[in-house]
């Protein structure tokens, strides 16, 4: 049987557009998302998201990398069992702030007021979470996102510079795969040796986001110029549905599953 695809690094962005949190394990349930993934968001402006009554928005209404690229030298943290938290400016906690209050809220809100250039603020903002099993995701079907660390090494070499696998911001960043393999997937099944099952579900489109360090916030690379003008699309990465839940960790292998002929896989 095939290796399949080891499992490099795992990310979640509890507040979305915003920092990345490395974990060594997370434990996903059957039909969910990544747990605490994108599950605030700042709302720059009246959205019209209403949590009685969650529905998908476009992120244009949210403070986001692809127009905020300030966003990027900032550092945050989530505490789960605190419902913290904290933002850090310049190696400095600027806010710490409890997200079930008003008064944490207010404190994020008005830091950011602060922080964010006046150009880009299309209204009031506010602090939005996520209710129940909602998510402010990008894509409305897209619950655990993979990046192909082989696919961006083989960008790299097309943009003739290092790139950074956290530009496409991914819940899990894979290797075994050959550059852009994962595209061939969507529709497969895998599962860990503890019983996790994924099904790829879809390519992921990249927007101007990607163009920003996520270490330093400057705008340096066209990386959807790049996707377009060497492969002929702007996909990077792909999307999965959680089929089965348990424990995910740092190098565990996914394998393919329930497939009539097994998918060769690169080492």
């Amino acid at each position: 049987m095939s290796e399949g695809m080891r499992i490099v690094a795992l990310h979640r962005y509890p507040l979305k557009g915003f920092s990345a949190e490395r974990l060594p394990r997370v434990v996903l349930e059957a039909g969910g998302h990544f747990p605490a993934d994108r599950m605030f968001a700042i709302e720059n402006g009246p959205s019209g998201f209403d949590p009685a009554r969650p529905e998908h928005q476009q992120k244009i209404r949210f403070l986001m990398l692809m127009k905020n690229d300030e966003l990027a030298r900032l550092s945050t943290l989530y505490d789960d069992a605190e419902g913290t938290l904290s933002i850090m400016h310049e190696g400095r906690e600027v806010v710490r702030a409890d997200l079930a209050t008003a008064e944490g809220r207010e404190a994020v809100e008005r830091f950011l007021e602060g922080y964010v250039p006046a150009e880009s603020r299309r209204g009031p903002f506010r602090v939005l979470t996520a209710p129940g099993g909602f998510r402010f995701t990008d894509s409305a079907s897209g619950a655990v996102s993979l990046i192909n660390l082989a696919s961006v090494r083989d960008l790299e070499a097309r943009i003739g510079a290092p790139v950074d696998p956290l530009r496409f911001r991914g819940n899990l960043l894979i290797e075994g795969l050959e550059p852009w393999q994962e595209f061939a997937l969507v529709g497969q099944s895998f599962e860990t040796s503890g019983g996790v099952r994924l099904a790829i579900s879809k390519r992921i489109d990249r927007c101007a986001a990607t163009a920003v360090d996520p270490q330093t916030g400057l705008r340096d690379l066209p990386v959807v110029r790049t996707l377009m003008t060497a492969y002929g699309h702007v996909d990077c990465g792909v999307y999965a549905s959680i089929v089965r839940g348990g424990v995910l960790s740092e190098g565990q292998r996914l394998l393919p599953v329930g497939e009539d002929e097994p998918i060769r896989l690169g080492l």
